[in-house]
């Protein structure tokens, strides 16, 4: 199946509108890229990071204008260095099946353990990628962390 439809069909499972999902001529591969062209704020673009714990993959959300404090991510979860580092693009493919800067925070083959950082709360409405770095779809923080069941924690660099 499709990246873009594997989204779409999580946003259904979930009980949003797969339509949700919109596929745009414009780069969203980045937080920047992808706030132009939905004309929001960056903070409000949903970064998906995958980090490696101890091997398993773990998907961090973060806002598009913070970066993941990895030292605090450590000790939020007790590894030392070694037994936590940001995936490699080429494992991040292989690991969700989506390209870097197209991981969405669902539609993933394997549930991830997911941690959204508080930070992301400051917005009412998100945008977050959905399987391509030309497709993302809007949800509420609220719906976010429901949809991927995550833990929220203060996660970004102060």
């Amino acid at each position: 199946m499709d990246p873009v439809e594997r989204v779409r069909t999580a946003l259904e499972q979930a009980g949003l509108d797969p339509r949700l999902a919109r596929e745009l001529p414009a780069d969203t591969s980045t937080a920047e890229a992808a706030a132009e062209a939905v004309d929001a704020p960056v903070g409000s673009i949903v970064k998906s990071l995958i980090f490696l714990a101890d091997g398993v993959p773990l998907l961090v959300l973060v806002a598009g204008d913070r970066r993941a404090d990895v030292k605090r991510l450590r000790a939020e979860l007790g590894l030392s260095k070694r037994q936590l580092r940001i995936a490699r693009p080429s494992e991040v493919q292989e690991l969700t099946g989506f390209e870097v800067g197209g991981v969405p925070p669902v539609g993933h083959a394997t549930p991830l353990r997911t941690l959204v950082d508080r930070s992301l709360g400051r917005f009412q409405d998100l945008w977050a990628a959905a399987g391509s770095g030309h497709a993302v779809f809007p949800v509420t923080y609220r719906r976010l962390v429901e949809i991927t069941n995550g833990e929220v924690l203060d996660l970004v660099e102060e």
